[in-house]
């Protein structure tokens, strides 16, 4: 069964770090690129950054660029976000979606980051 599954999230203060974890399975699954977004509840979800897994080619939003960085692990299909200087706005459910080279998109569960003020 094709998933991803994210973890490291938590609670931490305002201008701390956090990273997140996310690994798309299984080990065969060709992945052309890995994304995170992350929601608020009421509000809509939101792109927060994107590497190519191929040519390992960034993009981020431009409300976390410079604070967040998207790293990955080819041999173990596994992505990293990196967050540091957090503030109250971060706080947020953090999702990562693969998009396979074939097939539709797969997004995880979530994992939660609150922030405190």
């Amino acid at each position: 069964q094709e998933q991803v599954v994210e973890s490291g999230g938590g609670l931490v203060e305002a201008g701390g770090s956090l990273r997140l974890s996310c690994v798309a399975s299984p080990r065969s699954l060709s992945i052309a690129d890995l994304a995170w977004s992350r929601q608020v509840p009421g509000k809509e979800r939101e792109f927060v950054a994107r590497i190519n897994w191929i040519s390992g080619s960034t993009n981020y939003a431009g409300d976390v660029k410079g604070r967040f960085t998207i790293t990955n692990d080819n041999a173990k299909n596994t992505v990293f976000l990196d967050m540091k200087s957090l503030n109250p706005e971060d706080t947020a459910i953090y999702y990562c979606k693969a998009q396979p080279l074939f097939g539709r998109e797969i997004w995880g569960q979530g994992t939660q980051v609150t922030l405190s003020s």
